[in-house]
């Protein structure tokens, strides 16, 4: 009887270790993704933590310049899409004629980060954010993304 008790016990610690363990990873990295998106015009706006940057009303810590673009829309758009599909780790989610959402994956930890694009009508700009789900810094992998994203974009005479 002490033994199936025991039993018992150690299959409820385990499910709570689950469930804590569930809440404090999983859980704020789905909340924190479904904040995204444009809302009037603009892209969410970076927490104050150092693991975002976005070229849309940023302090100067977070801002970084849009990426512009001398085509139509349409062949930017299609460009940009060719473009992440050879970044490494990276998917594409949500795809409109204004806006992309992609995540990218970290290669050893899998940690995700979100990646917008959004281009405003009358403009030939792509406005970007990019943004870790969890932690505090990224060691400077967003900003290093979006130039590289605008590098290949450049060499590709958009």
């Amino acid at each position: 009887m002490s033994r199936l008790l025991t039993a018992i016990a150690q299959r409820i610690l385990w499910s709570i270790a689950l469930a804590i363990f569930l809440t404090i990873t999983i859980l704020p990295a789905a909340t924190w993704a479904s904040g995204l998106g444009v809302y009037n015009g603009h892209l969410s706006s970076c927490p104050a933590s150092n693991n975002c940057v976005m070229s849309q009303d940023a302090d100067p810590k977070h801002a970084i310049d849009p990426i512009a673009y001398h085509v139509d829309q349409d062949t930017a758009l299609q460009t940009l899409l060719k473009v992440l599909s050879v970044v490494p780790r990276t998917e594409v989610l949500e795809q409109t004629p204004n806006y992309i959402h992609a995540i990218s994956k970290s290669r050893i930890f899998k940690f995700v980060d979100d990646v917008e694009f959004y281009f405003p009508a009358n403009e030939s700009v792509i406005h970007v954010r990019s943004a870790s789900r969890v932690g505090e810094s990224d060691l400077g992998v967003n900003r290093r993304r979006v130039e590289q994203i605008r590098l290949a974009l450049r060499d590709l005479n958009i």
